[in-house]
């Protein structure tokens, strides 16, 4: 794959709004096999598509690359011999910094810098008056990816927010739907008196109920529908640890899991535990390996590495 078609592929990842890590080689001191510019794509499944070197500093990319989709964050990642540092493992990351010693590699060192592309929140409008436009314009300018909603339309598993301002239109299908399907923040942009009235027809546990915030908003003394919608997306700023998303229940493959791993008990390398992570059963457990030269030596001689 090269890097155009890379970066065609990474576009591809974020009009589908599936999050990924852009891995660039920055820096390489030879004997490696990758150089600087070579790049590589980390998938939520951990699936590695491109080169940034060998079977190695590849499993070393994507256990780091995946814990980045768990932050959004990123970073520069030193992959160098275990003689130069000494150590076995991952360093603290330090001012975004994370140096790796890896046993596997041939002599050189190789610096890699991730970069975590999440999709922004995604935001459902209901409604055609002009708070709904504004609220569409409104969060569109904070960076959110707000989409006017069609009616019937299945809810993404990974929605982040619903705003209803169809004013009394259809508005109780809708808050039920949200509410069953756990959407972090539901807006009902109404009066208090008629929004409680509404919310207490419902039919909707406590919890479910928690995720409805009508009117929606905070009380800034809105009056314009620019206003308006100011003021629902600072209560939707102000809950945001609140209503973090969560995978819910139907949430697609793409959304980024809590990183499962293990140490490599030929190398000592710590890998990411995948669909495609070579392993084998020893003694009813499952041992993972960076590669398949770890793999055969563990095959050929498991006692020899009982102590791991």
């Amino acid at each position: 794959m090269t890097n155009t078609e890379l970066l065609a592929r990474a576009d591809v990842l974020r009009h589908g709004r599936t999050p990924f890590v852009l891995a660039t080689v920055v820096h390489a001191e030879r004997p490696t096999s990758a150089k600087p510019g070579d790049s590589a794509l980390v998938l939520p499944d951990g699936t590695v598509e491109g080169f940034v070197g060998g079977t190695c500093a590849e499993t070393t990319v994507q256990l780091q690359g995946l814990r980045l989709l768990e932050t959004g964050e990123s970073l520069l990642l030193r992959i160098t011999p275990a003689a130069d540092t000494g150590a076995e493992s991952a360093q603290e990351p330090g001012e975004g910094l994370v140096t790796v010693a890896n046993p596997c590699l041939s002599g050189g060192t190789l610096d890699i810098f991730l970069e975590a592309n999440l999709p922004p929140a995604l935001a459902y409008v209901h409604g055609h008056a002009p708070i709904a436009r504004a609220l569409l314009d409104v969060g569109r300018a904070l960076g959110l990816d707000a989409r006017p909603a069609s009616p019937g339309e299945p809810l993404p598993p990974d929605l982040d927010v619903i705003v209803i301002a169809t004013h009394g239109r259809d508005e109780e299908t809708v808050l039920i739907e949200a509410a069953r399907a756990g959407i972090p923040y539901i807006g009902l942009v109404a009066s208090p008196k008629r929004g409680a009235a509404v919310l207490a027809g419902l039919g909707l546990t406590e919890e479910q109920r928690a995720h409805v915030h009508t009117p929606a908003g905070l009380d800034i003394g809105a009056r314009t529908p620019g206003e308006i919608a100011l003021s629902v997306y600072a209560e939707i700023i102000a809950l945001r640890p609140q209503t973090a998303r969560a995978v819910r229940p139907g949430a697609d493959s793409a959304a980024p899991r809590a990183v499962v791993q293990d140490v490599d008990p030929v190398c000592g390398m710590t890998v990411a535990i995948t669909p495609a992570t070579l392993s084998l059963d020893r003694a009813g457990s499952r041992v993972y390996f960076c590669g398949p030269g770890c793999q055969h030596a563990f095959a050929d001689n498991p006692s020899r590495y009982a102590h791991a």
